[in-house]
């Protein structure tokens, strides 16, 4: 499987015969020159992870891609005027050859004054790359490369180790790492106290990487 990363939660998926967007959000730049998409998901509804200028002419030039959100973007998506499917917890997408997991249902907690949002997770092919979106929610299926949260209003550097152990996979790529000036220092913590086993890997941005 190819990555690439576009900047905090946004990655490009490249399979054998698909092409999937995940969080084309307003931290990420690049990803609206992609063309060729199959698939556009959105993991939640905040707006580093839809940006509602970038994402109707992302779909208008690429008019054979399927948005899937998650239940709280419904929202969002209708004013856009956007057609969409709703992914909840326990669906399974597939998109060619690719099996999309959906897993989770909600974001991690900022605050005991802030209303948490649904948030999904998504697995794909079984196991060979997870994005959790906003979330710490461990799948059951083995997870082969991971899209490590690295910092967020909702996270602790600690909190982010102790989900890259329990997940525990071969490679561990830092996203959502736009709010930090220097995510170096998280990079070098998590390659300090990953699982034996698990390599933390920093893709250079809008640069394919194949994991």
């Amino acid at each position: 499987m190819r990555v690439v990363h576009f900047g905090h939660s946004c990655v490009l998926l490249e399979t054998r015969d698909t092409r999937i967007l995940v969080d084309p959000g307003a931290f990420s730049s690049g990803f609206e020159s992609e063309r060729g998409l199959d698939a556009v998901l959105i993991t939640h509804q905040h707006f580093d992870h839809i940006d509602s200028e970038k994402l109707p002419g992302l779909l208008r030039a690429n008019p054979d891609a399927q948005l899937v959100t998650d239940p709280g973007s419904a929202e969002t998506v209708e004013k856009l005027g956007l057609g969409s499917r709703t992914a909840q917890p326990g669906d399974a997408l597939r998109f060619g050859d690719t099996v999309v997991h959906v897993v989770g249902g909600q974001h991690a907690t900022i605050h005991a004054a802030v209303p948490i949002v649904p948030n999904v997770g998504f697995v794909f092919d079984h196991g060979a790359f997870y994005h959790p979106g906003d979330s710490f929610f461990v799948p059951d299926q083995r997870i082969d490369v991971l899209g490590l949260p690295t910092g967020a209003p909702w996270l602790k550097a600690g909190e982010a180790v102790d989900f890259l152990r329990a997940v525990s996979p071969r490679i561990a790529v830092p996203i959502h790492e736009a709010v930090l000036a220097y995510p170096e220092m998280h990079y070098g913590l998590f390659s300090n106290l990953a699982p034996d086993g698990t390599e933390v890997r920093v893709l250079p941005r809008g640069e394919p990487a194949d994991l």
